[in-house]
């Protein structure tokens, strides 16, 4: 059975940045629960970050493969460098869906770790811009295919075609 990386805060989980959680509501993630596919996982969590925690966005509004490369920072809004946390979440999350045989995850839209298609564009005034987080870089990069909550029925049609 084919596993899937999903973001603690949609399962319930309050590790946000604000001590809350996003829960999804989801139908296909209740159903994916309950068949034992779920591997929850938060990389800001387990890059050593608390919660609650400062907002961080990524430096530029660029996306997490420059943060992958070291041409970019992930900051807080007083300007803490958060950066080494965010690339230990990043490198656990992979590692994990490893361990489990990931090839398919649903992260939170917009986080600056698990944004899949927009992140904060790094001045801290509420404005997204195309892009992905640190971790939902890492992990397409690594041959996993990332989707959003918003796009759960595509990460479904994907699940059946690993499932054959």
């Amino acid at each position: 059975m084919e596993r899937v990386l999903v973001s603690a805060c949609l399962m319930g989980r309050r590790v946000r940045y604000d001590g809350g959680a996003k829960t999804s509501a989801d139908a296909l993630l209740a159903t994916w629960r309950e068949e034992g596919r779920l591997v929850p996982f938060c990389p800001e969590v387990e890059g050593g970050l608390p919660v609650p925690r400062p907002a961080a966005e990524i430096e530029g509004g660029v996306s997490g493969a420059a943060v992958l490369s070291g041409a970019a920072r992930v900051l807080t809004a007083d300007g803490s460098d958060v950066t080494a946390e965010f690339l230990s979440g990043a490198q656990s999350a992979l590692a994990v869906a490893r361990s489990f045989g990931v090839r398919l995850a649903v992260l939170k839209e917009g986080s600056p770790s698990c944004g899949a298609l927009t992140i904060y564009d790094g001045t801290f005034q509420g404005r997204r811009t195309p892009g992905q987080g640190v971790t939902a870089a890492l992990l397409e990069l690594n041959g996993i295919r990332v989707f959003t909550e918003d796009h759960l029925a595509e990460a479904a049609a994907y699940l059946r075609s690993l499932d054959r």
